[in-house]
């Protein structure tokens, strides 16, 4: 198929590892945008953090329903490639594309016009609460772009080609690096220039995706980006992709209540540590998502082929190199949380409150990796659901949790681990989970 890598045939792990590393770029790329955005911010002080975690939040939200057309691509797309069927691959493509700009449009029209009743969930000061109405109208209007690439990103990882939304989500974070103090501290726009400056940047990513498929690197022979939605194609991409949309937003949705805790709790510090700890803690996250994405890219195609040792051999080599990075993690996070954090908050009381929360999530590290693997694995399989029931149960139990362990005594900290102790429970069900299906699954 024109365009594509054959993953049926060759060495697991070298195939495994030039997927991985891409993805895993890609999305540290993506977590940079907000890491930037909240590092120059952090210049203007924690009440400024505090207003853009409480957005970021919401541009999670924004990332997770865009999952439904990037993990709809990433399987759709892979499983017609495995099956060696070029006109379902295109038509799954056009119809992630058409289905992205719909549900984006939509979304960011919502959280525009009800962007005030929507920040007063946090229950923030007056000033902190306006400013953050503000950047999230100004990036809202970008949402399509968002969507676009992640569907872009989704259809080139079915491919086979993880490295060309490396590059080009790449040069975005170089654009939005130059853009973010230029905006902010030169044209003195403040937390709107850095919402600028996202807008700008993602906006040409998307760009340059549209040059990348219609001129540089066609797939599939070409296909056209928006068509008429047809029930058969529709459906399977609903039935890949909400069930990974609706855990996704569910998880930001639960954040939402749980930063609120934390500021009842720990006031603006609180909040500012749930955020942009949450931003540090993507390194681990993201790292295994890469491969998690990388692992979900190669099961796909095998699984359509019918290579169920290869699919297997994978899903090996995968925890094995995640156990390995869980434990770098742990060791980073519980013995140096506060160095890392300064990185981000360089006022004494913010990184010592965000050390705290480092280490306590610290010791979920290895459980995060075993589930975001396991995720991957079922996702490859077509099986979306049992993760989102793991996951919307267990992330579910962090707001009642927090309620108890906070009145137990233990403060702001009780938050911190009742999301840590809900990691490992889900790492654990996932796990457990598998094993139970894994004869129904491969046979």
């Amino acid at each position: 198929m024109q365009g594509t890598k054959n993953l049926t045939q060759g060495s697991i792990t070298r195939q495994l590892f030039n997927l991985a590393l891409p993805i895993m770029g890609t999305s540290f790329i993506q977590m940079a945008y907000s890491i930037t955005d909240m590092a120059w911010v952090g210049r203007l002080g924690s009440e400024a953090v505090a207003a853009i975690g409480a957005v970021g939040i919401l541009t999670w939200m924004t990332t997770s329903l865009s999952y439904l057309n990037k993990v709809g691509a990433e399987v759709s797309v892979g499983q017609s490639i495995g099956a060696r069927n070029e006109e379902d691959a295109r038509n799954f493509a056009s119809h992630n594309l058409t289905i992205a700009v719909i549900l984006s449009v939509c979304w960011g029209a919502l959280l525009f016009v009800f962007a005030t009743p929507v920040i007063a969930v946090y229950k923030l000061q007056a000033d902190i609460s306006g400013n953050a109405v503000q950047y999230l109208r100004i990036i809202s209007t970008g949402f399509p772009f968002i969507f676009l690439a992640s569907a872009f990103t989704g259809i080139h990882n079915a491919a086979g080609k993880s490295n060309i939304p490396f590059y080009i989500s790449g040069t975005g974070l170089l654009m939005n690096m130059v853009l973010d103090p230029l905006f902010i501290f030169v044209f003195g726009w403040g937390m709107a220039g850095a919402a600028w400056a996202t807008w700008v940047s993602e906006a040409f990513v998307c760009g340059l995706f549209v040059y990348q498929l219609k001129v540089r690197g066609p797939l599939f022979g070409g296909f056209v980006f928006f068509t008429r939605l047809r029930k058969r194609y529709t459906r399977r991409i609903f039935q890949l992709g909400v069930p990974v949309a609706v855990l996704n937003m569910l998880f930001a949705v639960i954040n939402i209540f749980m930063a609120r805790t934390a500021s009842l709790y720990g006031g603006h510090i609180g909040l500012m540590t749930l955020t942009a700890g949450g931003q540090i803690e993507a390194i681990a996250w993201n790292t295994s998502q890469g491969f998690s994405t990388a692992l979900s890219a190669f099961v796909a195609q095998n699984y359509a082929a019918g290579k169920k040792e290869r699919v297997l051999g994978a899903y090996h080599t995968t925890l094995k190199m995640t156990t390995v990075f869980g434990v770098l993690c742990t060791l980073l996070f519980v013995f140096y949380g506060s160095e890392v954090f300064s990185l981000i908050v360089p006022e004494r009381a913010a990184f010592e409150a965000g050390g705290v929360f480092l280490r306590i999530d610290g010791y979920s590290m290895l459980f995060m990796m075993l589930e975001i693997t396991m995720q991957g694995l079922f996702y490859g399989t077509g099986h979306t659901v049992p993760p989102a029931v793991i996951s919307i149960l267990f992330n579910t139990l962090r707001i009642p949790m927090a309620f108890l362990f906070a009145a137990m005594g233990m403060g702001i900290a009780g938050v911190w681990w009742a999301i840590s102790l809900s990691s490992m429970l889900k790492g654990i069900v996932a796990f457990v989970w598998f094993r139970v299906l894994q004869r129904k699954i491969l046979g």
